[in-house]
Parts: structure tokens; sequence; C-alpha cells
């Protein structure tokens, strides 16, 4: 009970000198890393610059010590900045006070929902989310932060909060006033981020395209020809914050507070999933879910907005030989340092700067070898793909996501009403007579007995088109017995045993019977426990099929045993 509620006394055990140098490590890497990635998120989300990194020093270490995964760094990430910009934009101006209550508030409520699902042991309920529909999402949120983000690469002024399309009527209306120093700038950041990842693969990148940027913009005297400034970042430790409580302001925020609650559990399970497969480690898909939502409820109080696991943070910390959830605690107050001794030099970094870094950031969100192995093999995913991404970018956000989950939803519910039902016949080649497929091509079958397998589910979603096929193969081929091989079913409700109860009754009727054979103990524990097997009659449900065979032989007596010339199965000899 202890360990459940304080999950960090797990792994505290496992603290040793050799572990905290290589945590101490991966957390000096890990912070590095993130000092120009939170300044960019705030942006992105319309905050001011130091709440991003308020987010990358308060919420890795309450998900660290509350979460599951050893490797999984929280913090601000891109999708979810987007969404809180989308979100927060129709209520208040970015930037202002209003505003950072608003995001406070929707971190606050969207921890909730995320500690609720933990405790309701719902940690499966981010396999309903589909790796197509993040991909879309993930794609579609990049496109928005360029577009977003352009204005500063470009130099000019927009309007705050207008929709996609709109951003671009603008831009493409004042291109004339595109701004040349601001653009040499933002290029120079891009290229010297680029160039130092191809050629220092572990080098912070995005930091050194930053700072080229500023000496760029230094040299040029940048200021004096428009460029603007990001200003001087607050040197102090995160101040303490309060959510509003107003019931009009939940009630306005709820909504895409479950949609943002919902995509950071699946950036945080799927990240810490993904690491662990290669670390070895067991993941607690229920216990993540409350870390991550009390890295959130703590956070808001400690100006932090809505967070969830970073995919390039968490593979860095495992790359960088982290061993224990203390590389991220570490790499929080190794933040907290570097921004008490140099967020002074804040005031010199131009915007133009940060927009690079941010389109550099987008670029990297968008999968593109995974899209167009999706547009390639998969038209219905292709669909879901196509439909997500067109909605994240000309709807809100969050109806992206729910958009995205019920087509994936329809599409696997659609699946799964159609099972496959196979005719089987004994293979003539195979001395142990196994059962086969006929895979379209002409096999001899028993001419008494029809032997199917059905695979997948048999309930209500699906029980017409058994029922339509089986009642098919019964009028064209009057068929009188049937033996249904039950290893491929997976379940069965009880609309489903309903069913095969009426074709039962119906091919007794007609002087013959419904036969089952090899059904997993799941499958027959049910059917027994619902009365199924009185009703149907035990003399019709077999462990294995040869058992069906013999006893179905035996019932038609000399017409399968004495006229017969067919014999296909080695069990009719023993009739």
């Amino acid at each position: 009970m202890i360990t459940k509620i304080f999950p960090f006394l797990n792994w505290l055990a496992l603290v040793n000198r050799d572990t905290l140098k290589s945590d101490l490590i991966a957390g000096l890497t890990g912070a590095v890393i993130v000092l120009p990635q939170g300044v960019a998120f705030a942006a992105i989300a319309g905050l001011p610059p130091e709440y991003g990194l308020y987010t990358a020093m308060v919420t890795p270490i309450i998900a660290a010590l509350f979460g599951s995964s050893h490797h999984l760094i929280s913090g601000p990430t891109t999708a979810i900045s987007i969404v809180v910009f989308s979100t927060i934009s129709q209520f208040a101006a970015p930037g202002s006070s209003a505003f950072v209550q608003y995001a406070l508030t929707l971190t606050f409520l969207a921890g909730l929902f995320q500690f609720a699902f933990g405790v309701a042991k719902l940690g499966k309920l981010v396999n309903f989310v589909s790796h197509t529909v993040v991909t879309a999402f993930t794609a579609g949120a990049a496109i928005l932060i360029a577009t977003s983000q352009l204005k500063h690469v470009l130099g000019l002024t927009l309007p705050q909060g207008e929709s996609f399309i709109h951003t671009w009527i603008d831009m493409g209306a004042q291109y004339q006033s595109v701004n040349g120093y601001v653009i040499l700038i933002a290029g120079i950041t891009i290229g010297m981020a680029v160039l130092s990842k191809k050629m220092m693969p572990k080098a912070p990148n995005l930091l050194i395209g930053m700072i080229a940027g500023s000496v760029v913009c230094a040299v040029l005297h940048g200021p004096a020809h428009g460029v603007r400034l990001l200003g001087e970042i607050p040197s102090q430790l995160p101040p303490l914050s309060s959510p509003s409580f107003s019931i009009p302001v939940i009630r306005e925020l709820a909504p895409e507070a479950f949609a943002i609650a919902l995509l950071g559990l699946i950036e945080a399970v799927s990240i810490s999933r993904s690491v662990a497969a290669r670390s070895h480690q067991r993941i607690d898909g229920n216990q993540e879910f409350i870390g991550q939502g009390l890295s959130n409820i703590v956070g808001c109080f400690f100006s932090s907005y809505a967070g969830s696991g970073s995919f390039t943070r968490s593979g860095i910390n495992y790359a960088a030989g982290a061993k224990t959830p203390l590389s991220a605690i570490f790499a929080a107050g190794i933040l907290l340092v570097i921004v008490l001794l140099i967020a002074p030099l804040t005031a010199y970094l131009p915007i133009a700067a940060m927009g690079g870094v941010i389109l550099i950031v987008a670029w990297n969100l968008i999968d593109f070898h995974h899209i167009r192995f999706i547009l390639h093999v998969s038209p219905s995913e292709s669909a879901i793909l196509g439909v997500t991404f067109l909605s994240t970018l000309f709807l809100e956000l969050e109806f992206a996501i729910y958009i995205g989950v019920l087509l994936s939803l329809i599409i696997f519910l659609s699946r799964s009403s159609i099972p496959d039902i196979m005719v089987m016949a004994p293979e003539s080649d195979d001395s142990t007579q196994a059962l086969i497929h006929s895979n379209g091509d002409p096999m001899t079958e028993c001419p008494h007995i029809k032997i199917i397998r059905i695979d997948r589910s048999i309930y209500f979603g699906s029980m017409n088109s058994i029922q339509s096929r089986i009642e098919e193969m019964l009028e064209k081929e009057r068929v009188k017995e049937m033996l249904i091989i039950g290893e491929g079913i997976n379940y069965i409700d009880i609309a489903g045993a309903e069913m095969l109860m009426e074709l039962s009754n119906t091919l007794k009727a007609k002087g013959g019977g419904l036969y089952l054979s090899n059904l997993k103990s799941s499958i027959f524990n049910f059917i027994s426990h619902i009365g199924f097997i009185d009703r149907i009659g035990e003399g019709y449900i077999f462990n294995h099929k040869s058992e069906a065979i013999i006893s179905i032989a035996a019932n038609q007596g000399a017409a399968c045993n004495m006229h017969c010339t067919h014999q296909i199965f080695k069990e009719c000899g023993r009739v």
C-alpha cells in the first residue's frame, strides 16, 4: 500500500554511486536541451517565455516521483502547447494575465482528468487512439506551429489568434513588408542548428542556433532595423500561482481540458513504452496516468502550464545513460540554476531566432516515413490520416482528436463486425489430415458434415454477418450437420450465443445438429455459465474435432458408414 501511494520507493533502492553519476550526466544534458525548447514552447502556447521554463522545472520532478517509467522526461511539449494556445486565445489575449490564468486553470482540469483516469485504472484508454491519429494530429499541429511563427521569421505584424487560412491570407497581403534583417537572422539560426546537428549530433543544436542568431543580431544592430528582442526573463524560482475555480470558467474549459488530458496521456504512455522496450522495463499505465495527473495538478500552483512526456528529451535521457528517475529531477534542478545565472542574457535574444528554432521543432514533428507508409498500404488508415490532419488545420484542435478517435473506432468496429468464416477440409497429402482452408481452391469435402472455422468474435455487432453467411451455406448446400471449429473465436456475448442456439434449433429441425469443438476455456466457461450447453446438449460440444467427427458419423449411421464413397477422414474407419 505504501509503495502504491509513494511509487518512488520502488526505485530508490536502485540508487548508488554509479547510478548517481550516470543520472547527473544525463540530467545536465537534459537541462541544456530543454532550455531553448522551454522558451520556444511557451511562445507556441501564447505564454510569457519563463512559463515554459517553469514547466520544465516543476512537471518532471512530480512525474518522476509518481510515475512508473525510469527514463520518461515530462515538461512542455509542442502538441499540447498548440492546443493550449488554440483553446485560450478565444477567451483572452495571448501573453496577458488573463491568458495565464486560463492556462493554469486548463492545466489543473487536465491534471484532474488524468489523475481520475489513473485512480479508475483506465490505463488502457489510450489504446483506443491509434498511432495514425497521433501521427496525423502531430503533423497538422506542426503546420499550425510553423504558420504561427512565419510572421516572426518574416518580420510581419499580424493579428493574434487568427485561423490557419486567415493567417496565410494576411501574410500574402503583406508580402511587401517582409524584413530582410529578420529573415537573415532566422535563416542563420536555422542553418547553424541544422549544421551543428549534422556535424555534432550530441551537441545542443537548438541552443547553438539561438546563440548564432543572437550574435548576428548584435553585430548587425538588429533592433535599429526593426528586429524585435525577446526581453529579459525573470531570474527567479517558479512563483506560486493559483488556477481559477470559477464554475463558468471551468465549464468553458472542461471539454478542452479533457482533450489535453487525453493527448498528454497518449504522449506519455507511448513514449514511456517506446523507451521501456529498449531498457527492458515494465510500464504501469495506470501509475503513469497518476504521475502525469499529479504533475499538472501540482504544476499549476507553481506557474506551470500543461505538460506531458517529451520524446526528444526522454530519448536523449536514455541515450545519455540515465539509470533512475533521478535524472529527471537533476535536469530540473540544473535548469533552475542555469536560469538563475543566465536569465538576463535572454534580453538579447531576437524573436526571429526563436521563431527559427520553432520552425525546426515543427519540421521534426512530422513523421514523413510513417505517413508515406500509411498512404501506400492502407486506404482506411489513409482516410483516418487525411480527415484528422485536415480537421487539425481547419477545426478546433480538440475536435480533431475526437474525430480521429471516432473514425478509428468506427473502422475497428466495421472490421470486427465481419469475422472470417472459412470452410475447412482435411489435407489429402497430410497423414495427420489436419484441417486446412481452401483459399478458393477446390477441396474434397465431406458430404455429410459442413466444417467451418470462425475467427474473431461472435457478438451483437458480428452476429448478423455470421448468421447470413451460414444460412446461405445451409440453403445452397442443404447442410444438416455443421461443425464449428472454435479455436479462432476470442469472445462470445449473449446475443452471439442466442444466434448459435437458433442455428442449432434450425439444424435439429432438419434432422441434424450444430457441433462445436476446440473452444477456448474462457469461451467454454462463459457458455456453460449462461446455460448454453444445457440448452444445446452436452453431446454437441467437443474438445477436439476428431471426437466431433466420430460422434457425427455415428449419428449418421449407415448413410455415413456403409454407403459413403468419400471416407476423407481417418476417423470414418473408427465408427
